[in-house]
């Protein structure tokens, strides 16, 4: 750390404590050189994962959007919340392992589908047709005569 007053590199940690949301360490130095103290923070340093939507705009990933989704897919369904929360969880972990802060959007909508398909059908067939963007009913059925395959 260098001293902003004479940029030493050679200082001492005189006092150190956790901020009062516990998202910073504090620390109050003292230049060995001029004897000047100083404070310093510590901060975990976070970064943003981006979405890359279909017509190329980005936005910040949500977890809970990926949750409603669901959720609007398993509506009136034997599906409970616990499966659901586990499978927002599921996708929120290789989300977040991914080496790549910029994530395309079809991507999670597949990790989605395979999750929904082994969960239940219907609802996989829900989430497809707004995820796919179904234009007509030729392909609804396609999807469904894969699914019976």
């Amino acid at each position: 750390m260098i001293c902003p007053f004479c940029s030493s590199e050679k200082n001492k940690v005189v006092d150190k404590r956790e901020t009062e949301n516990n998202t910073a360490t504090r620390r109050r130095r003292e230049c060995l050189d001029c004897e000047k103290r100083f404070t310093t923070y510590e901060r975990i340093e976070t970064f943003s994962i981006k979405i890359i939507k279909k017509d190329g705009k980005k936005e910040s990933f949500d977890k809970e959007k990926i949750q409603r989704g669901i959720i609007k897919a398993c509506e009136k369904r034997p599906v409970s919340l616990e499966e659901i929360n586990k499978i927002v969880s599921e996708i929120d972990s290789i989300i977040k392992n991914k080496e790549s802060a910029e994530i395309p959007s079809s991507y999670i909508g597949r990790l989605v589908m395979n999750r929904l398909k082994k969960l239940d059908k219907v609802s996989y067939i829900r989430f497809a047709s707004v995820y796919k963007d179904f234009k007509d009913p030729e392909e609804f059925q396609e999807a469904l005569n894969k699914l019976v395959k």
